[in-house]
């Protein structure tokens, strides 16, 4: 094995820096923003200092990022060396990591706009002992030759760990057999994604955010005051406006989805899933199958409608896809019927067209008996404070019921062998598979209105993230709930 010394590119340097002055912007912005752009490079003016004040210190703040850059640049270096990818950093204080390629999970790869332009990838290595959505280490800018040896000794590697373990129980070699794409979202698919997205709730609490962030110069007041007459004028001008904004962030929102998903395939190779996504950043995620903790399958009411599916995968250990969570969109829109037959291709041992027992008729108002608490305050205020339009909001009353009685109809289980299937819903039907041995924990929970009905709640816990994922089944027969616990017990 190489004991070649390997540098990162020159051009990591840059990229170093440009993450850490992307982090000053938005507070710099907000401080100017907020001083009401009261700055002056003239010496006479009252404003002269604290532009100088605070212009320097992020000009230093950009001199220290930039020359922390080159340092970690010229600093770290990485080779092979018996069966381990060695990584050495550090200007002071020498830091060195060993990772044998027999434990390294995944190498994940993204090219954003720079590193296309110049031929470049960035490395992310995982390891089952990642931890908090970081990986065990990454090369920030590589030629793609050097990311394919990297992957090419880690092959060679895991290979003769293979061969020496067959060796010694005289076990025959099989030769690994090449599987196609088993998935590619189409143009078609992509905008029906795109047009059918929670994206536009992103678009605007991001805007709600960025107008927080000036609240000290909105003069709110007057604003309200302004919208009040304006709401005089008329009803229609106002929901037009409101209809204009909803119809701009559903654009933007449609735009995004569609960078991000551009040219997304799934294909399998040795044991493991590997998806490529991205128009302006191309990235590259490996998911070993041995990892998976449980699928989801998440049906919003219109992808339902017309028979689409969102899957979702909830992975032990590793980056999801925002590099906090373990949650990785392994089809982001599929037909039903399609995905289950996939499904089955991939994990043939678990049954994904379960017959589900549903939860009782008289835990219906459950459902939405609790919604009262606080709608009743909500609807009293618009009905009082916004008479005669506030009392519109006597028709959430119909639809919280209507609502509840929807979510008790898809509330159900299912228990196949070593195997439990849950599916539930708050708008979106959500159906989840999980099997036992990857089942954290299984809970149960019962109040004192349920005791009477003989109904008690349900939920399982899988390893994924900080804090794991949970499927919840609520007020299921007592005796469903219990034959679930009883199921779990070793």
């Amino acid at each position: 094995m190489s004991k070649e010394i390997n540098r990162l590119h020159p051009v990591s340097a840059i990229i170093t820096s440009a993450k850490a002055l992307k982090s000053m912007i938005i507070p710099v912005a907000i401080i100017i923003v907020t001083n009401g752009f009261n700055f002056s490079f003239n010496f006479h003016s009252e404003h002269f200092f604290q532009t100088v004040l605070l212009f320097g210190v992020w000009g230093v703040a950009a001199l220290l990022s930039l020359v922390s850059g080159i340092v970690k640049w010229r600093t770290f270096v990485y080779w092979f060396e018996d069966g381990e990818l060695r990584v050495k950093y550090g200007l002071f204080v020498k830091k060195k990591r060993y990772i044998p390629f027999e434990r390294i999970q995944s190498l994940n790869y993204n090219e954003g706009i720079l590193h296309r332009l110049l031929g470049l990838v960035k490395v992310q290595v995982e390891t089952a002992g990642s931890k908090d959505g970081k990986p065990e280490v990454e090369l920030t800018a590589i030629r793609k030759a050097a990311a394919d040896v990297i992957e090419l000794e880690m092959h060679r590697a895991k290979n003769q760990v293979i061969e020496q373990t067959a060796d010694e129980r005289s076990l025959p070699i099989e030769e690994e057999v090449s599987i196609p794409t088993i998935y590619r979202m189409s143009i078609r698919d992509l905008l029906v994604l795109a047009t059918t997205s929670g994206g536009i709730g992103v678009v605007l609490s991001g805007l709600a955010a960025a107008v927080s962030q000036f609240s000290d110069i909105i003069p709110y007041e007057t604003v309200f005051h302004e919208l009040a007459d304006f709401v005089k004028i008329g009803v229609f001008l106002v929901a037009l406006i409101v209809m204009l904004i909803l119809i701009v962030a559903w654009g933007v929102s449609v735009v995004i989805t569609l960078i991000n998903y551009y040219d997304y395939t799934v294909r399998i190779e040795d044991e493991k899933l590997i998806i490529t996504k991205g128009l302006l950043e191309k990235k590259r995620i490996t998911l070993p199958l041995n990892r998976i903790q449980a699928i989801r399958i998440v049906e919003n009411p219109l992808r339902q409608w017309f028979g689409f599916a969102t899957v979702v995968v909830e992975s032990a250990g590793g980056n999801g896809e925002d590099g906090k969570d373990k949650k990785i969109t392994l089809f982001p829109l599929i037909q039903k019927r399609d995905c289950l037959q996939t499904l089955e291709q991939l994990f043939p041992e678990m049954n994904w067209r379960p017959e589900f027992i549903r939860t009782p008729k008289r835990a219906r108002s459950f459902f939405y008996r609790i919604d009262f608490i606080w709608l009743i305050p909500i609807i009293g205020a618009c009905s009082y404070f916004l008479y005669p339009y506030g009392l519109l909001s006597l028709l959430l009353i119909p639809i919280t019921i209507l609502l509840g009685i929807w979510q008790h109809k898809t509330a159900g289980y299912k228990i196949d062998r070593k195997q439990l299937t849950m599916q539930y819903r708050v708008f979106s039907r959500i159906t989840i598979f999980m099997e036992k041995k990857r089942i954290q924990s299984i809970e149960s929970t019962q109040t004192y209105f349920q005791r009477r009905k003989n109904v008690m709640s349900i939920k399982a816990t899988v390893m994924s993230g900080m804090t794991g994922m949970t499927g919840n089944v609520p007020s299921l027969e007592q005796q469903d709930a219990e034959s679930i616990l009883s199921w779990y017990e070793h």
